[in-house]
């Protein structure tokens, strides 16, 4: 069957290779599965019940959980089904951001998973005229239950309403989380993720019946993309968070995936534990582990491994595949920059990883190293997929030679944002009576093997800061470069009408008290790890060790240690320093932290 349409990608897999294992998770310590054909009944008896309850095609419903789970795909076929646009919503966020967002929008239902997400919902009711029903995918007295909806009756409806829904029709209403002021309501059409996911389905190295592991937020579209995807291909999904990934009892190890998307951040979490277990070493093992580890400085995409490189893999990287389950075929990351170390890291350890580049806005993929020989570059986000075309806009002069900000055309590319067509006029311009997508990052092309041209991205537009020489700095490198240093959790760069650049620097708790403590420096807390001479001395040495890599003027010159952490979630209801996808809020982080920046330029 042609698959034009969101909702057909599940039918795609029904009719081409229909799964038992289709969509799982975990209920009570206890793995649950739904096979193909009942993810399609529970989706069928949902847009019935939908139809019942009097929702319209282009109506707005909202599907809010914490962790991804086989519910959500069900509600999100039924309600596409029936032509209404499903709001899927960040759980974290604030009721006053849910106000924002569902009026905006003009939410009529919203399905909501465990949590606080109802009371959070429910008390902002009163604030939404448009809404009339909160439901919840778990049982709880009191509260409507989704389940409650399910009916036989009216699938004829449903046949009727699918038969006339257009691939150019909106499909869904993606709110991006965004850095400062409110998010804005992204407009995709079915024909924007599916020429997506179609594209870039080939790219991935998967076959019927393997398995994924989802962990990212599903209401993101890197991830609610990759399930679309491993629907179309037959992939065995199998939902889980990230509280419970990793050790002997956790849930890699009990799945074995063979694919996993995920994020920098939690490759470089992994990457902390393991580098802390091989301090914990002593003698003869621990000199091989920091051996095999010292190999991976050199690893090249498609460059066959030597005689030494495969004692390292017999001796310490195999364990490392181990504890990802033993299976894993590729890993793809986004959202944020991936620091190179990570990808050497990784790839080396038999676990290829392999970055790519999108925005909501691009549904989301623009370019992807991919898995093939000659498909991917060390330091670049990779080709640009089938369907798009990339360009370098260096028109403003702002920047390096080469370099420019990002344009794309292609089918993928958002419809507008809802009810801004001020701030949609923005991000598009005409180029020889052409439309194309401005992404507002920085980056230039360079010329690969195999004939590829590679996509480098080297900022963001709008983060790029000015010194008060008039010098043009971009700290997203800078940032990236020092964050391979496992010492450093957290960095951003400041120096915005300052005569040189400097750094804020959150410390990595955990790698922190293990340099103390192998170091001969007591450790009673972080407040008073960072005020030791030693240990400023050793980030001073980490300073002094990347700063030749960057030009004069990028070098940091001072820092300040911060005793905090930086979070996408605030329990204390202060502003969050990180976007869900964890993304550096730079002007929260300025506005918070701002005394530490005048310490260091002698303001105070």
């Amino acid at each position: 069957m042609a698959v034009t349409r969101l909702f057909d990608f599940i039918y795609h897999q029904k009719e081409n290779c229909p799964q038992e294992k289709a969509f799982g998770h975990k209920i009570n310590g206890e793995w649950k599965y739904y096979s193909t054909d009942q993810i399609i009944q529970m989706a069928n008896q949902a847009s019935c019940g939908l139809i019942k309850l009097g929702v319209q095609p282009g109506d707005k419903v909202a599907l809010i959980v914490y962790k991804n789970r086989p519910e959500w795909v069900a509600m999100d076929i039924a309600i596409q089904q029936v032509g209404a646009i499903n709001v899927p919503v960040y759980p974290t966020i604030s009721p006053g951001e849910y106000e924002y967002i569902f009026n905006d929008a003009g939410v009529k239902i919203a399905f909501v998973g465990q949590g606080d997400l109802y009371e959070k919902v429910n008390s902002k009711f009163h604030a939404i005229p448009t809404l009339t029903d909160i439901y919840t995918l778990d049982k709880a007295e009191g509260k409507k239950y989704w389940e409650d909806i399910f009916t036989n009756e009216g699938q004829d409806e449903v046949e009727a309403r699918k038969a006339a829904i257009n691939p150019s029709e909106l499909a869904t209403l993606i709110y991006t989380s965004g850095t400062t002021g409110n998010p804005k309501g992204v407009m995709l059409s079915h024909d924007n993720i599916v020429s997506n996911v179609r594209c870039v389905n080939d790219l991935l190295p998967l076959d019927p019946g393997d398995i994924a592991l989802s962990f990212l937020p599903i209401c993101h579209i890197f991830e609610r993309s990759a399930a679309y995807s491993y629907a179309y291909s037959g992939i065995n999904v199998v939902f889980t968070g990230t509280d419970n990934l990793g050790g002997e009892n956790g849930d890699l190890r009990a799945v074995q995936p063979h694919f996993f998307t995920t994020v920098p951040r939690l490759l470089e979490k992994v990457y902390e534990k393991i580098y802390n277990k091989g301090l914990e070493l002593t003698g003869m093992k621990k000199k091989l582990f920091f051996w095999a580890l010292s190999l991976t400085d050199n690893y090249e995409f498609d460059k066959a491994p030597g005689f030494k490189d495969k004692i390292a893999d017999k001796l310490i990287f195999s364990k490392w595949r181990e504890a990802l389950g033993g299976n894993v075929k590729g890993i793809l990351t986004g959202a944020a920059a991936c620091p190179m170390k990570m990808v050497k890291v990784f790839s080396a350890a038999g676990i290829p990883i392999r970055e790519g580049y999108g925005l909501t806005e691009t549904s989301p993929g623009l370019t992807i190293n991919t898995f093939e020989k000659h498909g991917a570059m060390l330091g670049t986000v990779g080709p640009a997929i089938d369907i798009i075309t990339v360009k370098i806009d260096d028109s403003d002069g702002n920047y390096r030679e080469g370099e420019g900000e990002i344009l794309a055309k292609g089918p993928n590319i958002m419809m507008g944002y809802y009810n801004q067509p001020e701030k949609t006029a923005e991000v598009f311009k005409d180029i020889n009576g052409e439309r194309w997508f401005l992404t507002g990052d920085i980056g230039k092309i360079i010329k690969g093997a195999g004939g590829n041209e590679f996509l480098k991205i080297t900022d963001r537009k709008k983060e790029l800061l000015k010194t008060s020489g008039g010098k043009y700095v971009a700290p997203a490198p800078i940032e990236n470069k020092f964050k391979e240093d496992f010492l450093i959790e957290q960095m951003m760069v400041v120096g915005e009408k300052q005569k040189f650049v400097s750094a804020l620097i959150v410390p990595a708790p955990e790698a922190l008290q293990n340099w103390c403590e192998n170091n001969g420096v007591k450790w009673t807390s972080m407040g008073d790890a960072i005020k030791n001479p030693n240990v400023i001395a050793q980030y001073q040495k980490c300073i002094d060790g990347f700063n030749p890599e960057f030009s004069h003027i990028e070098q940091i010159k001072k820092f300040a240690l911060l005793n905090t952490t930086w979070d996408a979630v605030k329990e204390d209801g202060s502003k969050a320093e990180l976007t869900p996808t964890m993304k550096l809020k730079r002007r929260v982080i300025l506005e918070k932290y701002q005394g530490a920046i005048d310490g260091i330029y002698g303001n105070t």
